[in-house]
């Protein structure tokens, strides 16, 4: 009689023991799956996204990737909308000019006077490639202020592209100009004295070698930490609900300021450019 008495007191602790391990298992599991659809909504919503390379046409070549990405895609906007643009600026050569052709006017003189200034007349040979640079540089970053679009100059491997074909091209015209001893006497200036010559040698090549990795990260940098700055004050608008507004204005101030830093950047690069050219050219 006592055994049965203690039995059925050990079974309502049992059962009691076992529904708190399954309500225990249950909050568990749905901890699990919060942390899981967390997870999931801030990569959905990460405000690196906007930078992820996608496939628009796949290609593949052997082991060689070569498909046409949404990249790709903005530089050929780019570049046919300079294309297009200066053909129609310059198909009619009016004496009142019309808007587009003041606006192609503006920019060539604008280049036209920046390799003056840094190069000299010897540097108009190289207009081709400063204007390039700078026209593609800038509609690139432009078009990455558009709503839904994409920033080529986002990618490293754009810049670091763009960067090498100046350097090479740089360093192929100085020693075509200047020959190998002419080229290798622009890393020891004149006056330096002998025990100091390796030393400051060796700092001068380095810090060639390094430009177009300066050129590039410049670029790269600036043009994506603007856009992830202006993904991070957009988030706010709606989390804030009525205090939204100010994240609102502090976002339209950026964008107006990412703009600025858009033609800002293609300036910088064009005039590196042309200030590395100079040093060429001035070598003897």
């Amino acid at each position: 009689m006592e055994r049965k008495t203690k039995n059925q007191t050990n079974q309502p602790n049992t059962n009691s023991e076992t529904l708190d391990k399954s309500i225990e298992k249950t909050n568990q599991e749905e901890i699990a799956n919060h942390q899981e659809n967390h997870s999931e909504l801030h990569e959905k919503h990460s405000p690196l996204d906007q930078f992820k390379i996608t496939e628009i046409v796949p290609l593949q070549v052997g082991n060689v990737n070569l498909s046409f990405t949404n990249s790709a895609l903005y530089m050929v906007i780019a570049t046919a909308l300079i294309i297009l643009f200066m053909l129609r600026a310059t198909s009619r050569k009016l004496l009142i000019p019309s808007r587009t052709q003041v606006i192609a006017e503006s920019v060539y003189n604008f280049i036209n006077n920046l390799i003056e200034g840094s190069i000299g007349h010897e540097g108009k040979k190289f207009f081709p490639l400063i204007f390039s640079l700078f026209t593609f540089i800038l509609l690139c970053n432009c078009l990455g202020m558009t709503p839904y679009s994409f920033t080529s100059t986002s990618q490293i491997a754009v810049t670091l592209s763009l960067a090498l074909i100046c350097f090479f091209t740089i360093t192929l015209y100085a020693i075509i100009r200047n020959g190998i001893g002419g080229f290798i006497h622009m890393f020891l200036p004149s006056g330096v004295p002998l025990w100091m010559a390796p030393l400051i040698f060796i700092i001068e090549f380095f810090s060639f070698l390094i430009r177009p990795v300066t050129l590039s990260v410049r670029l790269f940098a600036n043009m994506v930490a603007g856009h992830v700055l202006l993904k991070v004050i957009a988030g706010f608008v709606i989390s804030l609900g009525l205090f939204g507004i100010f994240p609102l204005a502090f976002s339209v101030i950026m964008t107006g300021f990412e703009l600025f830093v858009a033609v800002l950047q293609a300036y910088i690069f064009a005039i590196l450019v042309c200030a590395y050219l100079g040093e060429t050219m001035k070598a003897h």
